[in-house]
């Protein structure tokens, strides 16, 4: 078994990963908190897809992509919080000033869930923020306590996630998910 993680440039490949199952569908392609909200509710069925197909030309990626043995498998998305609804998002603070980069959502398809593809995806983010010259990276996980989560929920990462990646806990945030609190986790990588 080979995992290599790589920028996600490849449309077919993310939308095998977060293309919606119905093409007609107002939602994933994961551009909840990468565009704003007038945009997403704005963009549906191929118009979705449309808008990622030109991110995966962008530079940098909208994410990384876990690939095992040649087939993508995971996704992760991460980008400069700049260029994300975490910049002005009320209930996710700002820690400081710094151009850090966000984390914020994970993907795993089934038939290659509990494989280490989650721990694949966080170093592969990480690896990818400090070439791409971040100075920190965040990510904003549920604060499970060890509780099941709904498999649904589990986008965002778990707390113990993030810890296991070198992640300290900077902040608490205002927001919940499925009821747990999502916690500001943060890596300096400078």
């Amino acid at each position: 078994m080979s995992i290599e993680v790589r920028a996600a440039t490849v449309f077919e490949d993310v939308a095998t990963l977060v293309g919606p199952k119905n093409p007609a569908s107002q939602s994933c392609f994961c551009l909840s908190y990468r565009i704003g909200g007038a945009e997403s509710r704005a963009l549906q069925g191929p118009a979705r897809a449309d808008r990622m197909r030109e991110l995966c030309h962008q530079d940098p990626a909208p994410g990384i992509i876990a690939y095992l043995d040649g087939e993508p498998v995971g996704w992760a998305a991460v980008h400069p919080r700049r260029d994300t609804s975490f910049a002005t998002n009320r209930l996710i603070p700002h820690v400081d000033d710094q151009d850090v980069w966000s984390l914020w959502c994970f993907r795993v398809r089934p038939g290659h869930r509990k494989q280490g593809l989650m721990h694949a995806l966080i170093e592969g983010a990480v690896d990818h923020a400090r070439a791409s010259g971040a100075p920190a990276i965040e990510g904003y996980p549920l604060d499970s306590a060890g509780a099941r989560v709904n498999q649904t929920m589990m986008y965002t990462g778990t707390r113990a996630l993030f810890e296991s990646a070198g992640f300290s806990q900077a902040a608490d945030t205002g927001s919940m998910l499925d009821g747990f609190p999502r916690v500001l986790m943060r890596l300096e990588l400078r």
